[in-house]
């Protein structure tokens, strides 16, 4: 259990989150419109959408699916009838004056989701439900000085709220959370996850208690685009309510707002209860019903997901607990590393793929899918280093010309001249050269005693390393040093 210290003693944090993930579909929940991004505003409105009079919302059989998808993969009840309702509430950018929802009986109940913590452990969280609504249009405050512009492209477009269970007990645990719901929905192909264009974005609600005490009045934290500032949010709300509390104050339900600038949360409105909003079943849409033998289609058409292949890439490839579920976070990710490690030592494959190629990619504010160096150029890399064409610290050159250049590592080790040196002639006669131009650390050499010897080894490594440009077996280049050096003592 997670604590965090008062001046009280110890509070427990309770977490829940609402992820709003945007349907991949190219239409609307209930209209035809585009849900295409980027837009001119108001160029993707359908009737529907602007709530002329008499325009009638018809399903989108394709959002129910990846809906129904989405809850398989969260290993989820699925409901074979559900109901949309209206939720009235007034705001510019929802021109019905309801958004059409799901409250009492949702397409998909209770599952649970498995999140991985940053020391290696896991912990299960529970999902309470998912629901399909419509999403609303956009207010936009800064396009005129005394005026607020809608853009309602966005309105009718397909959402999936998902709703976990108030198991979550540190910023950490809402990350991984988080990050764990995205990971799955990329799998399945349901939302793109991209959390910066407004696909996914989370409601969070953050209460304290004293461990062991009934649940604390929460707070809940709206739209909140980044797991970065979640996880701040998390933080500076926790502090305020603890501070509040132990200070004589009480905690009010309310709604705020994170202001990433600051890095704190401020008030927004007071948190409405649910028989605010006036929810009824919507009367122009009749219950949503389908068979069970349509969700078992959809089941069989399920990809491995994230937990399984980190499971299947610790039994099968040896890689640790960490490793594989570094790996197998994001399918591109995964599906490389598989590439690369066909065939080969898949420890190895990791180790490149995680260090040199996430470092050069990451450097680059460069996406996976778009890599300059290729599974199979990576793989050819590697095969290189295991044949002894080139030794591991010149693979790591050869690494950075293919990022920067695209060439296979085949053609840049033969073009300039690359290829390890094994031949015990030509090292041999680098090491009596180096043994020779540095008489002061051979006489350090000779004098030391012998336990200390092999650390001052490395100087004459180095140089000869030097002297090589970095082709010379270093196997050979210790091992002929060691016993040239040894001689003269």
């Amino acid at each position: 259990m997670t604590l965090i210290q008062g001046r009280t003693g110890d509070w427990e944090v309770v977490i829940g989150l609402e992820v709003h993930a945007q349907v991949t579909s190219k239409s609307k929940l209930f209209s035809g419109a585009s849900t295409e991004f980027g837009a001119e505003p108001n160029t993707q409105v359908s009737l529907v959408d602007a709530a002329m009079p008499g325009m009638l919302p018809v399903i989108n059989e394709k959002a129910v699916e990846q809906a129904v998808r989405t809850g398989l993969g969260l290993n989820a009840q699925i409901n074979l009838k559900s109901i949309f309702d209206r939720k009235n509430y007034f705001y510019p950018d929802l021109p019905q004056g309801y958004q059409i929802s799901q409250y009492l009986d949702p397409v998909v109940g209770k599952g649970e989701i498995e999140i991985d913590l940053e020391d290696g452990s896991t912990r299960t969280v529970g999902i309470t439900r998912l629901h399909l609504e419509q999403d609303a249009g956009k207010s936009i405050h800064d396009q005129d000085p005394r005026k607020t512009l809608v853009d309602l492209n966005r309105s009718g477009v397909a959402l999936m709220e998902i709703v976990s269970e108030p198991d979550i007990r540190s910023a950490e645990e809402a990350g991984a959370y988080v990050e764990k719901i995205r990971s799955i929905l990329r799998y399945l192909g349901t939302c793109d996850g991209n959390m910066q264009e407004g696909s996914m974005r989370a409601d969070v609600n953050v209460s304290v208690r004293k461990p062991g005490d009934d649940f604390g009045t929460r707070a809940e934290i709206k739209n909140v685009n980044s797991i970065r500032f979640i996880r701040q949010a998390i933080d500076y709300e926790v502090r305020r309510q603890i501070e509040l509390i132990e200070d004589g104050g009480e905690v009010d339900q309310e709604t705020r707002l994170f202001d990433p600038d600051r890095g704190e949360t401020r008030s927004m409105r007071s948190k409405e209860e649910a028989h605010d909003y006036r929810y009824f079943p919507d009367p122009d849409l009749l219950p949503l019903e389908f068979e069970q033998s349509w969700v078992d289609v959809i089941r069989e058409t399920l990809p491995e997901l994230p937990d399984q292949k980190k499971h299947r890439f610790v039994d099968d490839y040896g890689l640790s607990v960490i490793d594989a579920g570094t790996l197998a976070a994001e399918r591109k990710i995964a599906e490389f590393f598989e590439a690369v490690a066909e065939g080969r030592d898949a420890k190895v494959a990791a180790n490149w793929v995680m260090g040199e190629l996430f470092g050069a990619l990451n450097r680059t504010d460069t996406d996976i899918a778009t890599s300059p160096v290729s599974a199979a150029q990576l793989g050819q890399l590697i095969d290189l280093i295991a044949d002894g064409t080139v030794s591991n610290r010149l693979a790591k050159n050869v690494f950075e010309i293919m990022f920067e250049t695209g060439d296979d590592p085949e053609k840049i080790v033969e073009e300039r001249g690359m290829k390890q040196v094994t031949d015990t002639g030509a090292i041999e006669a680098m090491v009596d050269q180096v043994i020779s131009d540095s008489p002061a650390q051979v006489a350090q050499y000779r004098d030391a005693e012998p336990d200390k010897r092999g650390k001052m080894i490395g100087y004459f490594v180095g140089q000869v390393m030097k002297a090589s440009r970095g082709t010379a077996n270093p196997q050979q280049v210790n091992a002929l040093l060691k016993e040239k050096l040894d001689a003269l003592c």
